[in-house]
């Protein structure tokens, strides 16, 4: 029975290439996304763990040196000593680091991400260091010198002698390069820069002079860390903690998450949902195979096969054309993992070799086979009812199947269900309630798929004047055969329905949420800019507002944020502003009392805030600090925000307030208004007041709400390009029905050919059954969208206040477009086909 399924795939390979390739294609993506996700998960694994082999135990300050009053945490230049003097150190290096950002020559901050690093340059007695290798110049010496790392350097286009200008938390500042090394990942995250300055220089910008950080300690030849380890804990002083490198290198291995792993499941996802897809191309696809093999199955019954024995066959054959595909599809997924990693790793991402694990191997080989078999078996268990008798008739029975009463009731009763808990799920409120739209969600698309049949009736009948107006009898004739076996037509509808229904629903998510922070990033901005820490690495504070105060025609007032407060027991943050100002920098509506109360040494408060604590204007409330200092503050408004507002305060304070309870609150972000409004030459002057710090971003208007929402756009785009996996195997699809509905119809195209319908005519019959076919699944996909759509943005109202459902009509038509657009391009061969039909030969066929 395997040389027959064997011999039969080889017959029927013209009929079974497009199921084989659409399961390469899902088989391509699911095992391209496992060999993605595991290489740049290995590559990151390892440059974080870089470069611990030199180090044999790590000693780092946890406290205040000993005999120390309160001062920063860190180890002296004399237990630095003392450590080097141990038996088994070879070397001991003192290390201090912090914040440092590097900008290029035009200004501009060099790298992403938080990791913008700052360290000392700690030579031993032969004048290197180990941790670094340089390729040009040497470390830095002097007070006035840097050494950069080769990719920011590079970045930069700078070489040895230039000045390069540097912002830390002490400031901006200009030094003159002195060398460029290489490192390891112990001292430089991927992606980040890395800023090398003389002990001393270090010392005064991240810690204080004389101390350290942490000491790394190289053993001497023979030395086992263990051992070192030992002796170091028996002289460390309080305040400091040892650990070995081995320990280091296996915390950075559990800590080495990436974007990439997010990425790589997401891409799984994607990679699931197109074999999905992939299951109604191959249902059909064996649904007609078994029709058109009607007589075959029965001869083979009458010559003495059993019904397991014929199962048998056509289970071979679907896994066969599973096992083929699936080996190209591991083949080709290797490709798509290089693609996939230069195309979304992350920018930061190592480089590394494509990872192909037993597990992905496996993973991608049962998909692929098992998909096929599984979609297959509803056909072949059609095919077993076929009775020896059938073999005796003249002709192949042709009866068309129907859609059956108990499967719409089964699709119906799923329909409403679905919609119920859907409706449910959105009207409800809770942790549980996606979870109840997700069932809902998968119970209604289910049903819709069962119902399509149904429904393709009356949608072609609603669809049939408009295609008798335009083509009396193309377009009746494609009406006609559309509905002529409503269960094939619904399953390659279903596939296009399911793609639709995604792209339709991350389409109305994301146009509901790029609203939502577009409304809640800009709405209360009123300034025409806002400075803040860039990449979120410099920690700010008054003196970066207090830059601005002198610069001429400007207007600005920091956003002092200060916690640890409690209001009348109330847990509170204060942010502090400048009460003469702030009202000309964000829009702040008040419902009760006046913002002038600030200038009074009131507070003003947001209405969420009043209302969870029950305050309400003109109460005294009393104020407790971790300080310990007791006070007392009068509300002197009420104004209108959104929780999850970027800009506006649950407390607004005057920065005198805030100022007599913390000396040094964190700056969260300053507003500037300038006289002129804003402009390049504006923005010159604001940068230039900062002291041309790279570690400071100044964003106007547009530029806060491309940082805010922008990205929104960019993932909707990468998620429309994955789906378009998906859109791609149900064109495939619809290519593979019409082809073999060709093969069936022969003798009837051939028939209406001989009455007079021309070529064009053929050809334009079977394009509108592909625009009948393709406006189905897209109608169908997009209501679904947009109402699965609709429901997850209620669940998000609860947390999120002020988002408001928005229905991007201009997206959801070009989907449908789109989806049109590939049902007709799949008729194309098709098309051809019939209209090269021969005449005689196809009316003399049997």
């Amino acid at each position: 029975m395997f040389r027959t399924a064997l011999r039969n795939v080889c017959a029927y390979k013209a009929r079974l290439l497009m199921t084989a390739f659409a399961v390469m294609l899902g088989v391509t993506f699911v095992s391209g996304s496992l060999v993605f996700g595991d290489s740049l998960h290995r590559a990151t694994t390892a440059r974080a763990t870089e470069g611990y082999e030199r180090i044999a135990v790590n000693v780092a300050a946890d406290g205040p040196p000993a005999g120390g009053s309160g001062g920063p945490a860190g180890i002296d230049a004399p237990t630095v000593a003392a450590l080097a003097g141990l038996p088994g150190v070879a070397v001991a290096a003192g290390r201090v680091d912090g914040f440092a950002a590097v900008a290029d020559r035009d200004g501009r901050l060099i790298g992403h991400g938080p990791s913008h690093q700052g360290g000392n340059f700690a030579p031993g007695a032969d004048g290197t260091d180990p941790a670094y290798r340089f390729t040009r110049g040497s470390g830095p010496t002097g007070d006035g010198a840097i050494a950069l790392d080769e990719t920011t350097a590079a970045r930069g286009g700078y070489r040895v002698g230039d000045t390069v200008r540097v912002g830390t938390n002490s400031g901006a500042a200009s030094y003159t390069l002195s060398g460029v090394f290489r490192t390891d990942g112990t001292r430089l995250p991927s992606g980040g820069s890395l800023t090398l300055f003389a002990g001393a220089t270090a010392q005064r910008l991240f810690l204080q002079p004389g101390l350290f950080r942490h000491v790394e300690l190289t053993a001497a030849p023979g030395t086992p860390p263990h051992e070192l380890l030992g002796r170091v804990e028996a002289v460390l002083p309080p305040g400091t903690s040892a650990v070995t490198g081995d320990r280091l290198a296996q915390i950075a291995s559990n800590l080495a998450t990436t974007d990439g792993d997010t990425m790589s499941q997401i891409l799984v996802g994607f990679g699931a949902v197109a074999l999905f897809v992939a299951t109604f191309l191959i249902s059909n696809t064996f649904t007609m195979l078994v029709a058109r093999r009607t007589r075959e199955l029965a001869l083979m019954r009458a010559v003495g096969a059993s019904r397991r024995q014929v199962r048998r066959t056509l289970l071979a054959e679907s896994l066969l054309v599973g096992a083929i595909a699936s080996a190209a599809g591991l083949a080709a997924g290797t490709g798509v993992a290089a693609l996939l990693r230069t195309l979304l790793a992350p920018a930061d991402a190592p480089a590394g070799p494509l990872v192909l694990t037993p597990g992905t191997v496996l993973t991608s080989l049962l998909a692929g086979t098992a998909l096929p078999v599984l979609a297959a078996w509803l056909p072949i268990r059609r095919a077993m009812a076929i009775p020896p008798v059938a073999a005796l008739s003249a002709a192949e029975p042709t009866a068309p199947a129907r859609a059956g009463s108990l499967r719409d009731g089964l699709g119906a009763a799923l329909v409403l269900t679905g919609t119920a808990a859907v409706v449910y799920g959105a009207l409800t409120t809770g942790k549980d309630a996606r979870t109840v739209i997700g069932l809902g969600a998968a119970l209604a698309l289910s049903g819709t798929i069962g119902l399509i049949p149904l429904l393709s009736r009356p949608f072609v009948a609603l669809l049939r004047p408009l295609l008798t107006r335009l083509h009396p009898v193309c377009g009746d004739l494609a009406a006609r055969n559309t509905v002529r076996d409503p269960r094939r037509t619904g399953a390659t509808a279903a596939a296009l329905a399911i793609a639709l229904t995604l792209s339709s629903g991350l389409s109305v998510l994301g146009a509901s949420a790029a609203r939502y922070l577009d409304r809640a990033t800009t709405h209360d901005f009123t300034a025409d800019y806002l400075v803040e820490a860039a990449e979120g690495g410099m920690r700010m504070t008054p003196a970066t507002a207090a830059a601005l105060k002198n610069l001429p025609g400007a207007t600005s007032s920091p956003l002092n944020q200060s916690t640890d407060y409690r209001l009348a027991g109330v847990p509170s943050v204060l942010t502090g502003v400048d009460p003469a100002t702030i009202g000309r920098l964000l829009r702040y509506d008040v419902v009760e009392g006046s913002l002038d109360c600030l200038a009074e040494g009131r507070i003003a408060v947001a209405d969420f805030k009043a209302r969870e604590a029950g305050w309400h204007v003109g109460q005294t409330l009393p104020l407790q600090r971790q300080d310990g200092r007791p006070d007392s503050v009068t509300i002197g408004a009420v104004y209108r925000a959104d929780p999850q507002s970027n800009l506006l305060p649950s407390i607004t304070a005057p920065d005198s307030l805030v100022a007599r309870h913390d000396p040094a609150p964190h700056t969260a972000a300053v507003l500037v208004a300038m006289a002129g409004g804003p402009g390049r030459a504006a923005l010159r002057e604001v940068t230039h007041a900062l002291g041309d710090n790279p570690a400071l971003a100044v964003l106007d208007e547009a530029g806060l709400r491309a940082q805010d929402s922008g990205g929104i756009g960019d993932q909707l785009n990468v998620f429309y390009a994955l789906l378009t996996m998906a859109l791609t195997i149900a064109a495939l699809g619809i290519a593979n029905t019409l082809a073999m509905s060709v093969l069936e119809r022969r003798k009837e195209i051939g028939m209406l050919r001989a009455l007079g319908l021309d070529r064009a005519g053929v050809t334009r019959m079977i394009r509108l059954e592909a625009l009948l076919l393709g406006g189905l699944g897209a109608t169908l996909g997009t209501a679904m969208g947009v109402f699965l759509g609709w429901a997850l943005g209620r669940t998000l109202q609860e947390n999120v206040v002020g988002y408001t459902l928005v229905v991007p009509w201009g997206r959801l038509a070009l989907g449908v477009l789109i989806a049109l657009a590939g049902a007709l391009a799949a008729s194309l061969w098709p098309a051809h086909r019939a209209a090269r039909v021969d005449i005689p030969a196809a009316t003399t066929a049997p």
